[in-house]
């Protein structure tokens, strides 16, 4: 080895640590927020200083959040990831797996067992892909980096560390999503202190590996949310004209039935015209589509905001029990 090629890998190793890690437990701002931690938590201060000098900060996160590819796809492309022969014969092993665990939660919560199944699937295709990055790292970057939903995400972090402590897990080891969710289900540190439940009873609230808990979770999520038991999610809908029709594409229902089929809109299946709805254009295969989003549809996308992630596990669910009640 050459001394210039010696000199370039000692000054590669200084520079290591430094391109590591982010130094954040140096920061004003974040030693404030551990020092509120501390007051408001009691939290021990020299322990967060040592947890956030291993901080790494995240910049491929922040251009992820910033650009989320969910917005660049038409209904088309995102429906062709998420309906698939695969992942719909992975729902229908899942629902069989979990048949008396599910028959449970939709019991206690009543939320069909093929709504809870296709969440999860779309998800982390049952489990399978619920992350790697760590959850510390990406709610940090995002906190204090990310300007335009900092609040929000310095308020996970808040709530990811009240959640290791109560749970008794290391928070520099937790693995998650780019944007700091968790488990099989996928919950924000919010959702997972507010929401999951032990639904075995083993005195643990475990959604990495305990699908009882991630069952019982997700369908309590719901049951909060407002699920309404027994009633439609969604209708597709033929349009002779949107004139005279306003807030396409808005997620809560916001006009009756009656209404809207005074407008030329009508449903493909049976509604009462008094119930609320919502009416969605999406851009398919074959042109624009169009379906009107009732309550339930609306209580999908408290879980992810997303009118087509809520058509996505809508139609799982159809087709994960289609599959099986064809067996």
């Amino acid at each position: 080895m050459t001394i210039n090629k010696l000199r370039s890998l000692l000054l590669l190793l200084c520079l290591l640590p430094l391109m590591v890690f982010a130094n954040y437990d140096e920061r004003a701002d974040v030693r404030e927020f551990i020092a509120q931690m501390a007051k408001k938590h009691s939290f021990d201060q020299q322990k967060l200083h040592d947890l956030f000098s291993r901080v790494e900060k995240k910049d491929w996160v922040l251009k992820a959040i910033a650009r989320p590819a969910e917005k660049t796809m038409t209904w088309a492309e995102y429906r062709a990831i998420f309906i698939t022969d695969k992942r719909i014969d992975k729902g229908r092993e899942f629902l069989r797996r979990h048949r008396d665990t599910l028959a449970r939660a939709e019991k206690t919560y009543s939320v069909p067992a093929e709504i809870i199944t296709a969440i999860i699937g779309v998800e982390t295709y049952y489990g399978q892909r619920s992350g790697k990055t760590r959850v510390l790292d990406s709610l940090t970057t995002l906190g204090f980096d990310y300007p335009p939903r900092s609040r929000f995400f310095l308020s996970e972090l808040e709530q990811f560390l009240l959640l290791a402590r109560e749970e008794n897990i290391d928070a520099g080891e937790i693995l998650g999503s780019y944007a700091g969710a968790m488990g099989m289900p996928q919950f924000i540190s919010s959702s997972y202190r507010h929401y999951s439940v032990d639904f075995d009873g083993d005195g643990k609230r475990d959604l990495w590996n305990n699908p009882a808990d991630v069952i019982g979770s997700v369908a309590n999520y719901f049951s909060v949310h407002g699920w309404s038991k027994g009633e439609p999610v969604a209708s597709p809908a033929s349009v002779a004209t949107l004139d005279g029709i306003d807030n396409i594409n808005t997620l809560k229902p916001h006009t009756s039935i009656g209404v809207l089929k005074s407008k030329g809109v009508k449903p493909q299946q049976l509604l009462d015209d008094k119930e609320m709805a919502a009416l969605f254009r999406f851009e398919g295969e074959n042109g624009d589509e169009y379906w009107l989003g009732l309550n339930n549809f609306y209580v999908i996308t408290r879980y992810n905001h997303s009118a087509m992630y809520a058509m996505a596990v809508y139609q799982l669910s159809r087709e994960i029990l289609r599959n099986e009640t064809e067996k």
